[in-house]
């Protein structure tokens, strides 16, 4: 869902950056391996991080005149927030930060006021989707219902 609100309106920002699997990535490479790929990404800015106190004005400074979309995917710590996007004010006007989380109070905590609840699809929506993607038309030959069926059901 991420990848598509991505897709549908990076064009309209200047810097863009996508971090995938913040809780792995920050257990496996740190939290300024990820403050390193948001830079980069966003800015272009290649830069080598010793310490997670360095990249926070980095990221103020090089961020907070630009038009960013920021999407940080899978946050499960507070601090993975505080040192990626600490203050709205880190990012320049009109810029978007779509977090996505486990963990609705960790959102509370931080301050952050939107938050937008995804629900999964029941069995109905996930066929009538499947059918879609797998055979382009909502309808399809009464031969493959079992075999949709059971998909959906295997998947929900």
């Amino acid at each position: 869902l991420t990848r598509a609100i991505y897709n549908l309106i990076a064009d309209q920002f200047e810097g863009l950056c996508f971090l995938h699997n913040v809780r792995e990535n920050s257990i496996k490479y740190g939290l300024e391996y990820l403050q390193e790929q948001l830079l980069f990404k966003s800015i272009g800015l290649k830069i080598k991080l010793g310490h997670v106190s360095e990249g926070i004005p980095i990221i103020k400074q090089g961020l907070h005149t630009k038009k960013v979309l920021l999407i940080l995917d899978d946050i499960d710590k507070l601090k993975q927030l505080e040192v990626l996007v600490g203050d709205p004010g880190w990012l320049g006007h009109g810029s978007r930060v779509i977090i996505t989380t486990r963990d609705k109070q960790l959102l509370s905590s931080h301050g952050i006021q939107k938050i937008y609840e995804a629900y999964g699809l029941n069995k109905e929506q996930a066929l009538e989707l499947l059918r879609t993607k797998a055979f382009k038309s909502k309808k399809n030959d009464s031969s493959y219902d079992y075999i949709l069926n059971r998909a959906v059901k295997y998947a929900c």
